[in-house]
């Protein structure tokens, strides 16, 4: 958390400025936009946030650039300014908003980004684990990033030949962001479910059509959960309505929707997988 939707969600909301009125109440929806901003200074509050440069050189260089544009890849926000692009990796608890600089600072904010017109950005992170970085090519941070799941041009049968010789379960799979860039623990459960595949299916025996399907399901839950604006499940991420529609995501023993049958959990490389035990039959050697 935050996964690809979430990420999304917050990447179009710095992206598109809103209808927004200083001091007043607003959600992570409502906040202005960011393209177009001049960058003023920067205050690093928590010196491990940043992985790329060095926290004088990271201020230096940043100071006076001005933001072109906001997009995502994977679970990365990319900010493209006039000769670097920052990005950010959330990870468990990170999040970012946008308000103005007379604003009391957060007992959990890490990096601080004023800009010229009195506004600032500002990275939040209770667990600390959330990194930014400033490049000259964001290709230095991303380039062990597997393909985007809603890439048009990606099909099953790419799937197929990047998971048929892997015994590795195919929960493991999705989540390997090496293979399939963006897919987190709720939304590789809900696809999961909807493709009927039991989690701990191992991905060499899945076949083409298996493959298709699955996609077709990743695809599904992802721009479902686009749609609802992510789902918020914790104190971090707030605003989403994709948490009321979870099919087995944190239902353990309740009711599946499709056969009545108890939601199960178990555990797959250190990470809760939720599934239905009728629905997902797993397949028998």
């Amino acid at each position: 958390m935050p996964e690809l939707p979430e990420v999304e969600t917050i990447v179009r909301s710095l992206r598109n400025p809103k209808e927004w009125s200083a001091g007043g109440s607003r959600t992570l929806r409502e906040q202005p936009g960011v393209i177009g901003r001049q960058i003023s200074g920067a205050t690093l509050l928590w010196t491990h946030t940043l992985a790329t440069p060095k926290p004088d050189e990271f201020i230096k260089q940043i100071t006076g650039q001005v933001i072109q544009n906001v997009s995502r890849r994977g679970k990365f926000i990319l900010i493209t300014l006039d000769e670097w692009v920052l990005l950010f990796h959330l990870r468990m608890s990170g999040d970012l908003r946008v308000e103005d600089q007379g604003q009391p600072i957060q007992k959990h904010d890490r990096l601080i980004i004023d800009f010229t017109d009195h506004l600032r950005l500002v990275l939040n992170d209770a667990r600390k684990f959330g990194r930014a970085w400033l490049v000259k090519d964001e290709k230095e941070v991303l380039a062990g990033l597997g393909p985007e799941p809603l890439d048009p041009t990606l099909t099953g049968v790419d799937l197929f030949k990047s998971w048929h010789r892997s015994s590795r379960a195919i929960k493991a799979l999705l989540l390997d962001q090496g293979l399939l860039a963006g897919v987190g623990n709720i939304y590789s459960d809900e696809a999961l479910f909807q493709a009927k595949v039991h989690p701990l299916t191992p991905g060499k025996s899945l076949t083409e059509e298996n493959c298709d399907q699955l996609l077709y399901a990743v695809r599904t839950v992802l721009e479902e959960g686009i749609r609802k604006n992510g789902a918020s499940i914790d104190w971090v991420y707030r605003g989403g309505d994709f948490q009321n529609h979870f099919k087995v995501y944190q239902r353990t023993g309740q009711a599946c929707k499709i056969c009545g049958s108890p939601i199960e959990r178990l555990v797959i490389g250190q990470r809760s997988s939720h599934f239905c035990p009728v629905c997902q039959k797993a397949k028998k050697n």
